[in-house]
């Protein structure tokens, strides 16, 4: 049975409010006012959106702004609830602050990426477009390692604790085409790249250490290191590569444990670290006792030449984590961490507490697609897509008023749009279209007209049509 249509006025797209904030707005007074009583759930994000007209990026982005005013919570896989308000302190009356809407947040975008099949492309995500993943691929290689007596082995238990030996072993020889030198005991399997950074940061910090991060960087990798409580300290990534007198000053007053950064097609700005820049990160690093997490999860769009400070310093000081999400499928959640043999076993230890062991099914498919030449031959065909993706989605930034901030290359492009972006981000949002901010990529809130597109996601005009109307309207 269909519920009703919503009896309550529409949403207005000509308000001084987006519609974001409208209905937020509209269950926060229904909340606050008791119409809706702790532990009743909210409709479904496909529901809402069908009651409102809205998309369903504007249903999420709202129910962001009702958790984050702690007026309702997020269960897994149910959905999201009515939580028991919490009493509100008294406040003086002319102690009222103006209304500052919430910025477009990390899990907004994170939550993007489970948009229903056939959706349009969003500028923001990170993600390839599923008609350039190659099911067949995947699908023939999970026949292959689950046919016959092979299945039981890998289907009815545990997988080794380091991870699938066969697929231990190709990942040696695929970081050798990197000039990284691992033995497959030196490798151990993850849940995908941010598991393997999960567990390398659990293992060699605990709260209140201090880690090196790049910025602009992920704002998710922010996120998670200030959910363990450590100090994450800001180093200016440029087109060489981290400010070095600035990681210098950092190391020498706050004394770091880690640096985690993306040397390769660094996120968002796509630039690669320089081999002059690399030797002297990994001499801080010696000489201050520092551990290097090299990020490396764009390794299959990136020329294999580029410098690894991995390969330069034969894994001493630096740990290498990489995955495959980005390369076949967001939901292939297999990764994995390279490491001096000294650490191999307390990664270890970390996993079996975190996951117990990872799925054997899964990297025994991998393996047979590394083995073959198989995954090879599909990172070729999309670098070569989002080759003339890139150059498509450049001309029509430039057509629309907006300009390129770094050379472009790999997935992403980092874009200065000329207003705004978190605003802009907000607008384009009510019309369906989600925006990585560039404020979403530094450790710090600022403000900033930058932001980061997916090349290979940018290449509607109707998109930057959108744009450039939302940029003349601010």
């Amino acid at each position: 049975m269909k519920n009703p249509p919503s009896s309550a006025a529409a949403l207005s797209r000509g308000s001084d409010t987006t519609l974001t904030e409208q209905l937020s707005a509209r269950f926060s007074d229904r909340i606050r006012q008791r119409l809706m009583a702790p532990g009743t759930r909210l409709p479904s994000v496909r529901e809402c959106a069908r009651r409102h007209g809205v998309s369903a990026y504007t249903v999420v982005a709202a129910y962001d702004q009702l958790q984050a005013q702690g007026l309702v919570e997020a269960r897994r896989q149910r959905g999201f609830f009515v939580r028991e308000p919490a009493p509100e302190a008294p406040r003086p009356a002319a102690a009222k602050a103006p209304h500052a809407p919430l910025p477009i947040s990390a899990t907004t975008l994170v939550r993007g990426m489970f948009q229903a099949p056939g959706a349009q492309p969003m500028p923001g995500l990170g993600t390839l477009p599923i008609e350039w993943l190659d099911l067949p691929m995947l699908s023939s290689a999970l026949r292959k390692v689950s046919s016959g007596a092979q299945l039981g082995p890998h289907a009815l238990q545990y997988g080794q604790p380091a991870g699938d030996e066969r697929l231990r072993r190709a990942l040696a020889t695929r970081l050798a085409d990197h000039g990284v030198a691992a033995t497959p005991e030196q490798i151990v399997t993850t849940i995908g790249a941010t598991h393997g950074l999960d567990v390398v940061t659990r293992t060699l910090v605990r709260a209140g250490d201090a880690v090196l991060v790049d910025e602009p960087g992920w704002s998710v990798e922010y996120a998670r290191l200030a959910a363990l409580g450590l100090r994450v300290l800001p180093v200016p990534r440029g087109e060489e590569g981290p400010d070095l007198a600035v990681m210098e000053r950092l190391i020498e007053a706050h004394h770091p444990r880690l640096y985690v950064t993306v040397s390769v097609l660094h996120n968002p700005t796509g630039a690669s670290l320089s081999l002059g820049a690399a030797h002297r990160i990994l001499r801080l690093a010696q000489t201050h006792d520092l551990h290097i997490v090299e990020d490396d999860s764009y390794a299959h769009l990136a020329p294999a030449h580029l410098p690894r400070m991995a390969a330069l310093d034969a894994l001493e000081r630096t740990i290498y984590v990489s995955g495959f999400s980005k390369i076949l499928a967001p939901n292939w959640r297999v990764g994995f961490i390279a490491a001096p043999p000294a650490l191999v076993d307390r990664f270890i230890d970390t996993k079996l507490l975190s996951t117990l062991t990872t799925p054997s099914l899964t990297e025994q498919a991998l393996a047979h697609c590394l083995e073959h030449g198989l995954l090879r031959r599909h990172a070729e065909r999309v670098t070569a897509k989002l080759d003339a993706a890139r150059a498509r989605s450049v001309k029509l930034a430039e057509a629309h008023g907006c300009r390129l901030a770094t050379v472009p290359r790999g997935l992403f492009g980092w874009v200065d749009a000329g207003v705004d972006t978190e605003r802009l981000a907000r607008v384009m949002l009510d019309d369906g279209w989600l925006l990585a901010p560039g404020a979403l990529f530094h450790a710090t809130h600022r403000p900033t007209t930058l932001m980061r597109i997916n090349f290979a996601t940018t290449q509607d005009a109707r998109f930057w049509r959108a744009l450039a109307h939302a940029r003349q309207g601010l």
